[in-house]
């Protein structure tokens, strides 16, 4: 899962994007309102962690306005204020939880965890490509009928390149989706993702469904000019 830490408090911040990537997430960190509205509007998260006081305004504020423009990202606040009214006002405003500083990692964990567990009328639909099929609700997979035991990070990127399948996915397009803001672009990762993937969807006796399209990026489904297994 890709989460969005909206929080002004350095240290804090820090220590809860650690916490987030070791548990297999990716973490960008926005310290103002301002630089967490440029984030979401230049990149995909799944998530949106949001602090209420900032330098330059409320997080209350910022959940209104993605609310306004119809956007659903699961928003988790975080405040050192615990009155009741607050707590309502946050979920009033859109807010999907709320959690009250300070708080122990276990329990940050165990809220984004439920915050992906959405209700029937909000779980995007499965994404299914020839015998593959996966389910964003569940992050589960599975192909001719068979579930694949995938990790977060193995299936982040498995749903990325289903999400676009048939086009050809560069290195920089999956490392934004995928990874995180500190991505080494001169690391092999990807690659090493991608064969690990390989090894579980394109087994023997199936139609390899994974390319490379050599100097361009990988394809999840049709070969492309260019492919190769």
């Amino acid at each position: 899962m890709r989460v969005l830490l909206v929080e002004d408090e350095s240290r804090l911040a820090e220590n809860i994007a650690q916490g987030l990537r070791q548990a297999a997430h990716a973490v960008d960190i926005a310290p103002t309102l301002g630089a967490g509205r440029e984030k979401l509007a230049l990149d995909p998260y799944d998530c949106l962690i949001l602090d209420v006081m900032l330098p330059d305004g409320s997080g209350f504020d910022l959940v209104t306005e993605l609310r306004d423009l119809g956007n659903r990202i699961p928003v988790l606040m975080l405040t050192a204020r615990d009155a009741v009214e607050d707590r309502v006002a946050g979920l009033d405003r859109g807010a999907d939880d709320y959690l009250v500083k300070p708080f122990a990692l276990p329990e940050l964990l165990a809220r984004l965890r439920a915050l992906q567990r959405r209700p029937p009328d909000v779980r995007p639909p499965a994404i299914t490509i020839g015998d593959l099929m996966l389910d964003p609700a569940s992050r589960a997979a599975t192909r001719a009928g068979a579930p694949i035991e995938l990790t977060t990070t193995e299936y982040a990127l498995l749903e990325y390149l289903a999400l676009h399948s048939g086009q050809v996915c560069s290195r920089a397009a999956i490392s934004g989706y995928v990874w995180d803001e500190n991505y080494d672009p001169f690391s092999n990762i990807i690659d090493v993702y991608v064969g690990r993937l390989r090894k579980k969807i394109d087994l023997p006796g199936l139609s390899p469904l994974i390319q490379t399209v050599r100097g361009a990026g990988y394809s999840l489904g049709a070969p492309h000019r260019g492919a190769r297994g």
